[in-house]
């Protein structure tokens, strides 16, 4: 009975040092396939990523009065913009960080935050909250990829609820926001483009119509 018992403990000994190795292992690999991951990601054109614009159900552009410049409100307050998502108007006094492209819902930061970023050239892929995680891996993988020169890396894609504002047109589930420039009669816009389906190719076209330099503030910040 004693020997069975040392073989017992040895056995038992064995799995748990083995299974300790496996758990290690999976600990130290995971971050380490998602780094190659990355790197993957970041040589990838932004068109290798969702459907073609043809098939992404997009809408045509809106263009909606711009206003808000400088206008920042207290932090807390909240704000009801005009359309929704916002592509333009009043917002925090601080933006949301400049090297982060990526937001889920654990993590963004309030719209007000996020609008202030269009103020200096951003384009906000706003994703609602509700979309597939799949769908919603493709756009991280997005947010990763090889954008267009003209957007000088401006970019985030941040989840949407849709009690933050008004409706989104019926079967759109992604939508693209900048804030231009004014033009000559001093008249800034914002634009929003909605579309049915994840696409990288339609959000390359938006954001080459788009150009990050279009902006109130392209250098603020």
């Amino acid at each position: 009975m004693q020997r069975e018992q040392v073989r017992s403990d040895r056995r038992r000994t064995i799995l748990i040092v083995v299974c300790s190795i496996v758990v290690g292992l999976a600990i130290i690999a995971y971050p380490a396939i998602k780094l190659i991951q990355d790197s993957r990601t970041k040589n990838q054109a932004l068109t290798d990523f969702g459907v073609a614009a043809g098939s992404a159900s997009c809408d045509p552009v809106t263009n909606d009065e711009g206003g808000g410049t400088q206008d920042h409100r207290p932090d807390g307050e909240k704000i009801a913009y005009a359309v929704s998502p916002p592509s333009s108007g009043p917002h925090y006094a601080v933006w949301a960080p400049f090297d982060k492209k990526f937001y889920s819902m654990s993590d963004r930061p309030p719209v007000e935050n996020l609008v202030h970023n269009l103020e200096h050239g951003y384009t906000i892929l706003w994703y609602k909250d509700t979309l597939p995680q799949d769908q919603i891996d493709q756009i991280e993988k997005i947010s990763k990829s090889k954008l267009p020169d003209t957007s000088v890396g401006k970019f985030i894609a941040a989840p949407f609820k849709q009690d933050e504002g008004k409706g989104w047109p019926d079967g759109k589930n992604i939508a693209f926001a900048h804030w231009s420039a004014p033009d000559s009669a001093q008249k800034s816009f914002g634009h929003r483009q909605f579309c049915g389906s994840v696409s990288g190719d339609a959000l390359k076209q938006f954001m080459e119509k788009y150009p990050a330099a279009d902006a109130q503030e392209p250098n603020g910040g």
